[in-house]
Parts: structure tokens; C-alpha cells; sequence
């Protein structure tokens, strides 16, 4: 990580921030959905009220990038929300969001993590393979988009 490079808990004041950047690549390859407004507008209740957590990455004082950690059920989170601006890919950021939301999953006793994805997003799947994520089946979701699973045995 260099040390340009911080990640943060969320706090509030970074909802604008947190939506912005998910709203920027979501709109950039796909339409935006009603779920995906429901847990941009209100991460506190979508996310962290049950269990859940946030990272922000901060890159030379600007917030460039966000991961979220949604929980399932007990022993079973899902990676969700990540996001890095265009003007910051390449710079190792969405690497170090996705090691600091393991760990995070890890300390609160995460068995599996698992995400939902497209196949047109080839860096972001290479990113989760180099993570240690493994393509199983599909099942119905809530999202039109989604045309990959990927789970990671903690």
C-alpha cells in the first residue's frame, strides 16, 4: 500500500461519496437498479445496522474507491458495493479494499464471503480470483446484471 493510500471505516459524512462512486461504474456498463439505490441512500440500514461494514480508500486526501460487507446469516457475509474511480484504478486500491473487507470478515467470524458479479467486468473478476474467490452457480438475485457467483472459504 502506498502511503498515499488510507482505508477508512465509514462514517456517515461518506454517504455522498459511497453513492457517487457506486452510481459511476454501476451507470458506466449497466442500468441502476432499485436495490442499488435502496442500500446507496441508506448504507446504515442496509448494511451496517445488520452486521455489516464499509470501507472508504482514500487516495491523496480524496476518496477514490468503497467495499461493503454485507452480512447473510451467521458465518456467511457478502462482498458488495465495491468501487474504485476510473481516475484511481491501477493503483492497487481495489486489492487493498478487498484484503481489509477479508480481514474484517475474518474478525467477525465469517465462514464464507461471497459476491455477485458480471462477466463483462474482467479486471474486477481477476481482482477477486487473485483475493482467492471460485466461480460456483448462479442462483436468482435481485439484480438483472448479475451473471457471476464467486465464494471464498474463510
Amino acid at each position: 500500500m502506498t502511503p498515499d493510500l488510507l482505508i477508512l471505516d465509514y462514517e456517515p459524512a461518506h454517504q455522498p461519496a459511497f453513492r457517487a462512486l457506486n452510481h459511476e461504474w454501476i451507470a458506466q456498463y449497466f442500468a441502476i437498479e432499485p436495490i442499488d439505490n435502496k442500500m446507496l441512500d441508506d448504507p446504515e440500514g442496509y448494511i451496517l445496522g445488520p452486521g455489516g461494514h464499509i470501507f472508504m480508500a482514500s487516495y491523496g486526501g480524496e476518496l477514490v474507491g468503497t467495499c461493503a460487507l454485507i452480512k447473510e446469516h451467521d458465518g456467511m457475509y457478502e462482498l458488495a458495493k465495491m468501487a474504485v474511480s476510473p481516475r484511481a484504478q491501477g493503483l492497487g486500491i481495489g486489492w487493498a479494499l478487498g484484503q481489509a473487507i477479508l480481514g474484517k470478515a475474518r474478525q467477525l467470524g465469517a465462514r464464507q464471503v461471497e459476491l455477485l458479479s458480471n462477466s463483462r467486468l474482467t479486471p474486477a473478476l481477476k481482482l477477486y480470483e487473485k483475493l482467492g474467490f471460485r466461480h460456483v452457480p448462479v442462483p436468482p438475485t435481485p439484480y438483472q446484471r448479475t451473471d457471476v457467483k464467486m465464494v471464498l472459504d474463510l
